[in-house]
């Protein structure tokens, strides 16, 4: 997995956001076990604290969930990640819109535009 992490925001809030990406793209599958704090906060090349509050963030999201002697692993409610997916979708749409408007165009323009480019692809 790519660790593309910024100065824009926390970094743990990023890390957040990267595994909820992959946990809805399929990358993490329902019922995986997640590598440790450690293998995850080297391969990101982060601090094994600020990993472990990202994952500790996903966890009160219900999206992960530790088992005592075992790790961590990804929910196995799809409905949970069905949500998020949507979630994320309506955000993205929203910043789209936001941002074709700033450009100037109507709810029509960018209709048209959107179907002009759906039926080139």
């Amino acid at each position: 997995m790519a660790w593309i992490l910024d100065d824009s925001r926390p970094i743990y809030l990023q890390i957040e956001d990267l595994i909820k990406t992959n946990i809805i793209a399929g990358v993490y599958r329902p019922g995986q076990k997640l590598p440790s704090v450690r293998e995850l906060a080297a391969e990101a090349a982060v601090n094994p604290n600020t990993m472990q509050k990202a994952l500790s963030e996903l966890e009160r999201s219900g999206l992960v969930y530790t088992q005592r002697t075992s790790g961590r692993f990804i929910t196995e409610d799809v409905s949970k990640m069905t949500e998020l997916k949507e979630q994320i979708a309506r955000e993205q749409i929203q910043l789209f819109l936001k941002n074709m408007e700033q450009l100037g165009l109507t709810k029509e323009d960018i209709r048209r535009l959107l179907e002009k480019e759906w039926k080139s692809s």
